[in-house]
């Protein structure tokens, strides 16, 4: 059997609410309401440490389950699944401020190793998760087994990818936006009919759908399987915002982002170096994660700094647009950015100083050229306006970026299109390859979890008109599943039989090859 085979068998508010906290503990008994319903996660890797995250909720529906106290809630790190031989322990408070989260940095792990951790509150225990820490930062690794996920809008199907996800048992995941989507019946199944209504606005909002999407069984199963990195789109707050600009164009959307970003933070096991800015009115979200010289992961956030969209549909709407772009001059002004200067400058230091083997952009969505008519000319060409069609500029600094360092072996990681994509990436895709328009990257994006996607023929028609686009499958749900070693880096992309069905089976669609040293990717099989 092959090894492809057997690969794929194989704080300033934070600071106040601590501060001022009670540590008088929940009378939770093992006959009491069992306080973990939301299950335990990790993240945010390090080679000595790593974030351990819960939430004590009893109902996922209910917030007023949890009394409004302050709680110390216990916890263990162990080298061992059953808890022989303790590697530490601590207690932590889950205060109200923070819905009754708790965010554990737990130091002085050794790197490259896997621990198990649970949290105890009364009698209660949670569930326990397996965790590691990443490689010593010297050291290279044989090997990485990385998920990547996104988009998982609870009103469109089951969470079978996830069930899939953990039984692969991979090193790391990174979930690239749309945890949440704002929107929907507050239910703890998976509808079979959507229907629009609860739209998420306060902190309360979003605090329930959080709840509601992290009951899932198989959710919380990935979150158990392995250490998550995460970054955030636009359904964690409102659809297509961009900066402090929505859709309604709300004079409060300010407010609203604020308690949209709070609620992420205490939902996700995250490490944040600033925990919050004036009161989760901004986060500072972009990070880096080096898994050994082997891998380094750019984590960027699109949607925070950006310029708002070009071009929309009225004057009195945001959001997206789909435009031609002889029509919309404010997609060629280059000042526009998706990343903002502060992230820009941080993502090139990042590059310039990297010495991984690959280097790795973990961002929200398709960085190609894409559009859906043909383009004869340069001035040709019909753009949606959210991606980064819509900051073609901007897209043209990173890309020259890349090019400028040498930063070896770049992949750029993509979610948010609701489809499988292999794309090659260039600093000018309306000019022909050469030495001067080399291919520089190769990007891979994932399909949604759960999220549909436009019918297969229109993406075949797609792909067609876009010759730097090498595959496109937009029928299927899933995930990619991803082992990146000194050599090569293999991308499979995972999809489900039926999204609809718990119990789904899943099977490659397809396999992409990144030899080490070559830009561009090419078809297994």
């Amino acid at each position: 059997m092959t090894a492809r085979r057997l690969f794929l068998l194989d704080a300033a508010r934070l600071s106040a609410a601590l501060a001022s906290a009670s540590l008088s503990a929940c009378a939770s008994s093992a006959k009491g309401p069992y306080p973990f319903s939301l299950g335990v996660a990790s993240g945010s890797p390090l080679p000595d440490s790593v974030i351990l995250w819960t939430r004590v909720l009893s109902d996922p529906l209910k917030a007023e389950s949890t009394p409004p106290l302050a709680m110390s809630v216990r916890w263990e790190v162990a080298q061992d699944e059953a808890f022989r031989n303790i590697a530490a322990k601590g207690s932590a408070v889950a205060t109200p401020e923070l819905a009754h989260s708790v965010h554990v940095d737990v130091k002085g792990l050794a790197p490259g190793r896997w621990y198990w951790y649970r949290f105890m509150l009364g009698d209660a225990v949670s569930p326990v998760g397996r965790t590691r820490t990443a490689p010593a930062r010297e050291d290279m690794p044989a090997r990485l087994k990385l998920a990547v996920a996104s988009c998982q809008h609870w009103e469109f199907g089951s969470y079978a990818a996830h069930r899939h996800i953990a039984q692969a048992s991979p090193d790391l995941v990174a979930f690239l936006g749309d945890y949440i989507y704002e929107w929907g019946p507050y239910q703890l199944r998976h509808p079979q009919k959507v229907v629009r209504s609860d739209e998420s606005f306060t902190l309360a909002d979003y605090r329930k759908r959080y709840a509601q999407y992290k009951s899932d069984p198989d959710l919380q199963a990935a979150h158990l399987a392995a250490p998550w990195i995460v970054t955030w789109d636009d359904h964690e707050v409102a659809n297509d915002y961009g900066g402090l600009r929505d859709e309604r164009l709300a004079r409060d959307f300010a407010t609203r982002r604020a308690a949209a970003y709070q609620a992420f933070y205490e939902h996700m096991p995250l490490r944040l170096p600033k925990v919050v800015r004036d009161g989760f009115t901004s986060v500072e979200m972009f990070q880096r994660y080096d898994w050994g010289r082997l891998a380094r992961f750019h984590v960027l956030d699109d949607r925070q700094y950006r310029s708002p969209q070009a071009c929309p549909k009225s004057a009195t709407r945001g959001g997206s647009n789909a435009v031609f772009a002889r029509a919309c001059e404010a997609l060629r002004d280059p000042r526009r950015s998706m990343l903002g200067a502060e992230q820009e400058a941080w993502l090139e230091s990042g590059l310039a100083t990297s010495r991984a083997k690959w280097n790795i952009l973990a961002q929200q969505t398709l960085m190609a050229q894409s559009s859906s008519v043909p383009i004869v000319t340069p001035e040709d060409g019909r753009f949606w306006t959210d991606g980064w069609d819509g900051y073609p500029a901007a897209r043209r600094r990173l890309l020259d970026t890349i090019v400028k360092h040498g930063a070896h072996n770049p992949l750029v990681l993509a979610g948010d299109v609701h489809g499988f994509y292999t794309t090659s990436l260039r600093p000018d895709f309306s000019k022909p390859v050469s030495k001067q328009n080399a291919v520089v990257a190769t990007e891979f994006v994932g399909t949604s979890v759960t999220s549909s996607s436009r019918p297969q023929a229109r993406t075949d028609e797609h792909v067609g008109r876009n010759p730097h686009m090498l595959y496109g499958r937009s029928d299927r749900r899933g995930y990619m599943l991803m082992e990146v070693t000194p050599k090569e880096t293999l991308s499979h992309f995972m999809g489900l039989d039926d999204v609809q069905n718990a119990k789904s089976a899943i099977a490659e669609l397809a396999a992409f090859r990144v030899a080490d040293g070559v830009a561009g990717a090419e078809r297994l099989g």
